[in-house]
């Protein structure tokens, strides 16, 4: 299996599934097929290392599910920051903070293959450009939908906005819960992981990091 490097740097393996016409099986190109074949090879063989019969119902139709999950929650591998952010990005005076809070992600945990799942806060302050509020959370699941580690994800969407906007900085928390952490190992329920990545103006300067990291943790779901 080939391995690939993005234009964000990102390195994994050629994903069983490269486009949304792909991801609902409307690609019926020979190379697609055969690389779901492939998985679902994969897949029925790992059944059977567990004991379990891939010929019974329940599992029959398994491993073609598993293989179409696997390309939905992988199929960040195969977009750029410029797919996702398009035309969004607008000149605009405005020289006070950005924010959008508590925007959900659910990632893979590259060590165990389990998901984590929780909240990013993005923030950045205007350098003569703004994006349309809808693209961060964009970013956020084009880096979340890959095998990821909470830290460096934390990285690239901090990165990828600074690249897009050069703003005067960026500051990004993400508040996630590993399942590699509660449901096998240490087996804790409640423990969160809070990772931060702090660009320009939020790394530098103390008031707009803290005016930052308050907003951040404001407690409240609604408006």
């Amino acid at each position: 299996m080939s391995t690939t490097k993005g234009s964000d740097g990102a390195r994994g393996v050629t994903p069983l599934v490269v486009r949304a016409d792909q991801l609902t099986g409307d690609d019926e190109s020979p190379a697609t097929e055969a690389r779901g074949l492939e998985f679902e090879n994969l897949v029925r063989r790992q059944l059977e290392l567990l004991g379990e019969d891939p010929a019974r119902e329940g599992l029959v139709r398994t491993p073609s599910r598993v293989a179409r999950s696997m390309a939905f929650l992988t199929r960040g591998y195969n977009l750029r920051v410029e797919d996702v952010v398009g035309e969004g990005v607008f000149a605009e005076k405005h020289e006070n903070m950005v924010m959008v809070r508590d925007i959900e992600l659910y990632s893979m945990c590259e060590h165990h293959m389990l998901p984590f799942f929780g909240k990013a806060h993005i923030a950045y302050i205007p350098n003569g450009k703004i994006v349309g509020l809808s693209k961060l959370p964009r970013i956020v699941d084009m880096f979340a939908r890959r095998l990821q580690v909470q830290e460096r994800l934390t990285g690239e969407i901090a990165e990828a906005v600074q690249d897009v906007l050069a703003p005067h900085g960026v500051g990004v928390v993400i508040e996630a819960f590993h399942l590699c952490m509660m449901m096998r190992g240490v087996e804790k329920q409640n423990s969160k992981t809070i990772t931060s990545a702090l660009l320009g103006c939020f790394r530098d300067d103390g008031r707009t990091r803290d005016e930052f990291l308050r907003l951040a943790h404001t407690s409240g779901n609604g408006p």
